[in-house]
């Protein structure tokens, strides 16, 4: 009997309490691809939102276009239990340029756009779109270490704790030097055309750390806050590229300050 192998999709991983009544607020990962790095920022964003968490599987070598197109039908499924309440789309780093390709392509499903440290940014660092194409050359036995000389670089470290420290590792060295070399790849060709973007006339919220070490977000930021129609960039002064692990950060609150809640968002937390 020959057994059939079983696909492994992107899929997204789910609260314990599901909130059908909120609106949907969909995150879209960096480089790990897991998804579980968000939760030291879930009880926050749970007060108004139902949240899902994008989830890719490790051995994913999938495109631009089919990890978008499987990001929508994850969507699409989600609002079929519950089709009219909004959709708040939020990606980090990575997860910025997915957001990106998901957004044009559906332009009209999201009423809120949220980009952390896009990775869009990579075009604006020749040095590292330079040395990413030898990164094949590195021995897949030195992978693990290099996660661990990278974490500097990932995070401000002083401002993440022990645990979330150990978690972010732990995430970078599971993940398959081929599918590294594979999404690094993604990042080096990605690209969309300006035109593109400015169709996506609903409000985006561009969040970048000063003190990014990895990529020049804040330069990225004023880019994409040039080109969205309406717009508006925060910048976090004092964070890194992991901005959503360091403790003095609450999502929920950096968009509530920038009113960037609709209505329904504000009155679930008046609720509870």
């Amino acid at each position: 009997m020959i057994i059939p192998k079983v696909e492994l999709k992107p899929c997204f991983l789910t609260p314990k309490r599901l909130q059908p009544e909120l609106p949907l607020l969909v995150y879209l990962p960096g480089m790990d691809g897991t998804g579980q790095l968000l939760r030291s920022q879930t009880a926050g964003l749970e007060v108004g939102f139902d949240v899902r968490c994008l989830a890719i599987p490790r051995e994913d070598l999938t495109s631009w276009d089919e990890l978008a197109n499987n990001v929508l039908d994850l969507i699409h499924t989600e609002l079929e239990k519950s089709s009219q309440r909004p959709v708040y789309l939020c990606g980090e780093s990575f997860g910025g340029c997915l957001a990106q390709k998901v957004a044009v392509k559906a332009p009209q499903l999201f009423k809120r756009i949220i980009l952390i440290n896009s990775a869009s940014a990579f075009h604006l660092c020749p040095f590292l779109d330079w040395a990413s194409q030898f990164t094949y050359l590195v021995p897949s036995g030195l992978y693990n270490i290099g996660a661990l000389a990278l974490l500097p670089f990932l995070a401000s470290l002083s401002r993440i704790s022990q645990r979330d420290r150990q978690e972010l590792l732990r995430s970078m060295r599971e993940v398959p030097p081929k599918t590294i070399l594979w999404r690094i790849s993604l990042l080096r060709e990605f690209y969309l055309e300006e035109e593109k973007l400015r169709r996506l006339t609903q409000p985006v919220l561009v969040i970048a750390g000063a003190n990014d070490r990895l990529l020049p977000s804040v330069a990225e930021a004023k880019r994409l806050v040039s080109i969205f129609p309406k717009s508006k960039m925060v910048v976090l002064r004092n964070s890194g590229h992991a901005c959503l692990l360091e403790t003095d950060t609450n999502l929920y609150k950096i968009m509530k300050k920038n009113n960037f809640l609709e209505v329904s968002a504000q009155t679930a937390e008046t609720l509870g």
